[in-house]
């Protein structure tokens, strides 16, 4: 059953066109990953699909409903999605455990004793319990982005959405923060991701798609794209980021 639909979807910014007629089927239990340059529309995809920028034309389904209805309820749609930025986004006032616990309480009405319980189980899994009661900057920019992803998969969303989660993280770092999704890919997690390392991505890739120009110009398994790509434009991207150091 595919969890995620996006059918022909078109989005501008004004003039210029940022997607075009592109489509997408996301199964359950599979990663999709994304890859292009810098403004092939990878980013612009992700933030259509959680509604952050409404849509030109087209649609987009989830769980075989249309949440780019201009009509539907926002709010409740984003209950089913996560999403982790390049930048963490964690509230810098808050605890790490408050930072998480947050949505399951205020927005999916989980009793504080059990909200706490679970984000303590996530912490404790993932290497960061100590760090519970600490605040964000207290913590490298790798335990930050592993916390804005235990605070995205606390609510146990239908579709995990990553957009070049390691790109504001020192090299050093990055391993730490592709370890917790490899996880999650193993758990079965539903995931969209954007990124850049190729290597991770075909590790974890069912499906890698190719942008350009806000089309998904190739497509197919990770042997296939990044192993042995057919286009040319996927040609000299691939050669572009090997040159970069990035493989």
């Amino acid at each position: 059953m595919n969890v995620l639909e996006v059918n022909n979807v078109r989005k501008c910014f004004g003039s210029e066109v940022v997607l075009e007629d592109l489509s997408l089927s996301v199964p359950e239990h599979t990663a999709t990953v994304l890859i292009g340059a810098s403004g092939s529309g990878k980013s612009t995809l992700l933030r259509c699909i959680n509604l952050l920028d409404e849509i030109d034309d087209g649609s987009i389904h989830l769980d075989g409903e249309e949440i780019s209805d201009p009509h539907i309820d926002v709010d409740v749609v984003r209950r089913r999605l996560g999403m982790v930025f390049q930048s963490f986004n964690l509230f810098p006032h808050m605890t790490v455990l408050d930072n998480i616990t947050l949505s399951p309480i205020k927005v999916h009405g989980l009793e504080k004793d059990e909200a706490r319980h679970k984000a303590i189980e996530l912490l404790t899994r993932f290497g960061l319990a100590d760090k519970a009661n600490q605040f964000p900057d207290r913590l490298s920019g790798g335990q930050q982005q592993r916390v804005a992803i235990i605070r995205s998969i606390a609510v146990r969303p239908r579709v995990l959405l990553l957009d070049e989660v390691t790109s504001a993280l020192d090299p050093v770092l990055v391993n730490e923060v592709l370890s917790i999704v490899r996880d999650l890919k193993q758990d079965g997690m539903t995931m969209v991701l954007a990124t850049h390392e190729m290597g991770f991505a075909t590790q974890v890739a069912d499906e890698v798609c190719f942008l350009e120009s806000g089309r998904i110009v190739e497509r197919g398994s990770a042997t296939q794209v990044i192993s042995d790509p057919q286009l040319p434009q996927t040609k000299e991207f691939l050669k572009r980021v090997h040159e970069a150091g990035r493989l």
